[in-house]
């Protein structure tokens, strides 16, 4: 099992080089690439100048950091096919990206609307059965997370779209922050990491509070669901509502850190806190310490 840093916190606030030598200094081995501007921005095509590659390439080398992943997040699930057309271009750019830089896995959203659930469903199935022969042709392992104010926020049903390619280039995130949008707030998230099974490749570790309870977020005007907005954070562990006893006891269970796969290696474990850079040093490590003793620890 690979243990990654999503270095969205850092990217913001800091240059290439910097952001590869605090992920160093933190103790971690792997990068998770989160969208960057100079690199793979929100949405838009990917860049990644010569310039760049060459720092990247650089800093990596002298410090012995790996990036496990890359995160992309495209409009591949439209809702319109010039929005689609504009991912697909995105999405092959990425992975000629991917492979030059001997990343193997990429791990990506829904990215829909959802307000049109059916347009964007076929849209995604239009999307990922045209990309499957560049993953098949690169080796790379295209990993899928619903996100909340998705067409489709739930864990199940994204599971069961990601099973029904029946494809070794095709996986499942998990992502804990956004576990309670994955089953209506109930927080189940043995049910969840168990139903997700051995397509489980991936899992994100941050906490959140749970959305559907009172005043757990004030926002005004009063009521999230509207169909204008959805809530939830990146918090260290520990500081919300989710359940991590439970997970940490069912990625045992499952054995999820000894899983190695056909296209991709090894399972992702990757801590995903954002908003509080201020707070980064102390429990940046403190989560990696956490995830090495519940899950190689044992």
């Amino acid at each position: 099992m690979k243990i990654a840093f999503d270095v969205d916190v850092l990217a913001k606030q800091m240059g290439i080089s910097d952001m590869v030598y605090k992920v160093a200094d933190w103790g971690y081995k792997y990068i998770e690439q989160s969208p960057h501007p100079r690199i793979n921005p929100f949405y838009k095509h990917p860049l990644f100048s010569r310039e760049c590659e060459k720092e990247y390439r650089t800093v990596l080398q002298r410090t012995g950091v790996e990036i496990s992943s890359f995160i992309t997040v495209y409009r591949w699930s439209g809702p319109t096919e010039e929005q689609r057309q504009h991912a697909i271009a995105n999405w092959k750019r990425m992975i000629e990206i991917a492979d030059s830089m001997d990343v193997r896995v990429i791990n990506t959203e829904l990215s829909g609307d959802p307000r049109q659930p059916e347009i964007c469903n076929g849209m995604l199935f239009r999307s990922i059965e045209e990309l499957l022969p560049l993953f098949e042709k690169y080796n790379i392992r295209c990993e899928i997370q619903s996100h909340p104010f998705d067409f489709c926020e739930l864990n199940n049903e994204t599971v069961d779209m990601v099973k029904a390619f029946r494809s070794d280039h095709l996986k499942y995130v998990y992502s804990s922050p956004h576990g309670f949008f994955y089953d209506k707030g109930k927080g189940d998230v043995r049910a969840m990491l168990e139903y997700a099974g051995d397509d489980l490749s991936h899992i994100l570790f941050a906490d959140t509070f749970n959305q559907t309870l009172d005043c757990r977020y004030i926002v005004n005007p009063p009521g999230f669901d509207q169909g204008c907005c959805t809530v939830h954070q990146h918090l260290p562990m520990g500081q919300g509502d989710v359940d991590f006893d439970g997970i940490f006891e069912t990625l045992r269970k499952t054995d999820f850190a000894n899983r190695t796969y056909k296209v991709g290696g090894e399972s992702i474990a990757c801590v995903s806190m954002f908003g509080f850079p201020e707070k980064m040093d102390v429990e940046a490590p403190k989560a990696l310490e956490r995830i090495k003793k519940e899950l190689v620890s044992v």
